[in-house]
């Protein structure tokens, strides 16, 4: 698409970005109206937010258009699936420059359109407005499908602590492109767009999990909020915890140890939760630690000791995280 946002107007740019849209049976009125309306045969609604500013949580120069799309739907429906609920629907505040290239976000759209895809949700309404720095909000939907939603609250002494998905391959990748590298390519585009598990977690709930979230702030720091939650002590073994070939190969280049990704690197949003240790896990969970009583306040270690490393993302802090991300947990 030639020319400028500016060019194509307000109106001009939604039905651009409306006519690229797709649905779903739970959609009963997408965009066009004052709002959508999204079946919610559960009657309840899993709903979570997020914002991400250029330069912030996201590079032009390290990502096209479309990959930020595919990002900024995944870190949001992947924390709808953490609560055991499958996704539904998908709500989009954007605001960008008058200057910005229409194609901009047009292929924002698409990448949202195309993750939602693969989560079984759609994208369903939102909201264009003129600013100085692109700024994507993100509201996602989810259904529970009459199961209780699994909070960060429910983790027992006893409990085996798993995990499935990728552990700091956006971290390692993150570290490749702030190098000025564009491989190896993999862990790259782990960075660019991550693939969270969908349907892990909803399966998670099925097999009794006590409690989950999605990987988002590093293992250390999303396991720290369910310890909290919890009122437990959670202990990672790291010797259970995988750090691929490549991964180390990567750490030796840059002068970093691979563990710190794995268990301080954010934005993968792989799911970890907690099940009692009776439970037999499919092969995709892998487990790699236990939860026990606290010996003092609620926290989370590694081998029985705690990690001192720096890492996890805080927008607050000290800005130590190895990488872009970090959000409000609704």
């Amino acid at each position: 698409m030639k020319g400028t946002v500016g060019e194509l107007g307000e109106f001009g740019l939604i039905r651009e970005l409306t006519s690229r849209l797709t649905t779903t049976p739970a959609v009963r009125i997408g965009p066009g109206d004052d709002a959508a309306v999204v079946a919610a045969p559960d009657r309840r609604v899993v709903a979570s937010t997020d914002v991400l500013l250029e330069n912030r949580h996201f590079r032009r120069d390290w990502s096209t258009a479309y990959d930020v799309g595919r990002k900024a739907a995944a870190q949001n429906l992947a924390d709808i699936a953490a609560m055991g609920a499958v996704p539904t629907a998908l709500l989009l505040g954007l605001v960008v420059p008058a200057e910005l290239p229409a194609s901009w976000p047009s292929e924002l759209m698409d990448g949202l359109r195309d993750e939602c895809q693969v989560a079984g949700a759609a994208v369903v309404g939102g909201d264009v407005v003129r600013g100085d720095t692109i700024t994507i909000a993100i509201t996602a939907l989810g259904d529970l499908r009459n199961h209780d939603p699994v909070t960060r609250a429910g983790a027992q002494p006893g409990d085996v602590v798993a995990v499935t998905g990728w552990l700091g391959w956006s971290a390692a990748g993150y570290a490749v492109l702030s190098r000025g590298f564009r491989s190896p390519r993999a862990f790259v585009e782990a960075h660019r767009r991550p693939e969270p598990p969908y349907d892990a977690g909803p399966a998670a709930a099925g097999l009794g999990a006590t409690a989950m979230c999605d990987v988002s702030d590093g293992l250390i720091a999303d396991l720290g909020h369910i310890a909290e939650a919890s009122k437990v002590r959670i202990d990672i073994k790291s010797g259970k915890v995988d750090v691929p070939s490549q991964m180390n190969d990567i750490g030796q280049a840059v002068g970093v140890d691979p563990l710190q990704w794995v268990l301080s690197g954010g934005e993968d949003h792989a799911i970890v939760a907690t099940f009692p240790a009776d439970v037999k896990l499919p092969a995709r969970w892998k487990v790699i630690g236990e939860v026990l009583n606290p010996s003092a306040l609620p926290q989370v270690t590694v081998d029985g000791a705690s990690w001192t490393s720096k890492g996890g993302w805080d927008h607050f802090g000290d800005g130590s995280s190895d990488g872009f991300g970090g959000e409000i947990e609704s």
